[in-house]
């Protein structure tokens, strides 16, 4: 979909489904330099009485930015991204990104988002992440619906 295509509220925002294992936590420990060892290190983990790595909150903005940027496509930025943890994520679980859009403006929508562990048959077994709130601007970082932006 490119981001010329009409938006209306209330309507869906593709999920992104994604299994996040240890090595990618690994990854990204290192792209972001955030080595604390709650995220990788499992005899730390188990110390902690935990049931595995905890997953870097910062992953789950980066993951609501790729499904915005895999539905509206490279003519999209996001102008902010807030949003609330409500429950860890551990190493090897599946989390799939949801929204909805909240308004269609003049170069701009609002959404709604959410991040919900999947469970093993596919349904929802808790939300990690709500409410998450986005404002993509379609077009540039300067486009017509920068305007206005608090």
């Amino acid at each position: 979909m490119t981001a010329q295509a009409v938006h209306e509220a209330g309507g869906a925002v593709p999920p992104l489904e994604r299994r996040i294992g240890l090595p990618d936590m690994i990854a990204y420990a290192g792209a972001t330099w955030d080595w604390y060892r709650l995220h990788y290190d499992t005899e730390f983990v188990k110390a902690s009485k935990l049931p595995g790595p905890v997953v870097d909150g910062q992953v789950f903005g980066a993951l609501l930015v790729e499904q915005i940027q895999d539905w509206l496509g490279p003519q999209c930025f996001v102008r902010t991204l807030e949003f609330s943890f409500k429950a860890l994520v551990f190493a090897e679980e599946t989390v799939r990104c949801e929204g909805t859009v909240a308004e269609a403006g003049d170069g701009y929508l609002d959404l709604d988002l959410r991040v919900v562990v999947v469970g093993e048959g596919g349904e929802e077994d808790r939300v990690a992440v709500a409410p998450a709130r986005a404002r993509v601007l379609l077009g540039t970082a300067d486009g017509p619906g920068a305007a206005g932006e608090p």
